[in-house]
């Protein structure tokens, strides 16, 4: 029961769909004006690039041999997926999210981007760090930045958040798919981007 418990932690908290998360917590706290079809429209969009787009990409990669599963075991594997990812984020920003649309939402995948292009050049460099908890925390940071923008209370939020990313690093500790070094470099890499790019929209 406790393997399939942490096995599920990894799956559902899968890098895939914390850009997903992050608009819509945007869209869930933000006291802005956004009508109703413009939201439906982005959320729609991320859905397609972020989520639907990469599986399909995944399963062509497998067939061709160039990945073994979805976790990126190895450093290898994550080269061709990352730099796809990165291409996929930038047509985001230019297509989807622009700064004098929604800038927080822009900066955010900007934060994403910078972190996919960090993690891309570690893989260069065989170094390995944890891509869930790249993504997990520059959500954290995103989502602790809208409490403090937005002036409102979200402590319940930061709390849940906290635990999310403690069960995160547990999960992937216990399945053998990371070492504590490796949690630590995908924290920071996660992290940092959202918290440098704070200067332009915070």
């Amino acid at each position: 029961m406790k393997n399939f418990i942490l096995k599920s932690i990894s799956f559902v908290f899968h890098p895939l769909i914390m850009p997903l998360l992050g608009v819509i917590f945007y869209f869930s706290k933000t006291p802005r004006f956004i009508p109703e079809p413009v939201m439906k429209a982005k959320i729609f969009s991320i859905v397609i690039l972020t989520i639907i787009l990469p599986i399909l990409l995944f399963f062509l990669l497998k067939t061709i041999n160039k990945v073994d599963s979805i976790y990126l075991k190895t450093t290898k594997e994550r080269l061709i997926p990352l730099l796809i990812n990165s291409i996929i984020i930038a047509l985001i920003l230019i297509r989807v999210l622009q700064p004098d649309e929604i800038i927080e939402l822009y900066y955010f995948f900007l934060g994403i981007l910078c972190s996919n292009i960090a993690c891309l050049i570690l893989a260069f460099l065989k170094i390995k760090a944890s891509i869930h908890m790249i993504a997990a925390s520059g959500f954290s940071m995103f989502a602790m930045a809208l409490g403090i923008h937005y002036q409102i209370n979200i402590n319940g939020t930061i709390a849940l958040i906290m635990i999310v990313l403690g069960a995160i690093a547990t999960s992937r500790l216990h399945l053998k798919a990371h070492s504590n070094n490796e949690l630590i470099v995908g924290l920071l890499v996660g992290f940092f981007p959202q918290l440098l790019l704070l200067n332009y929209w915070l």
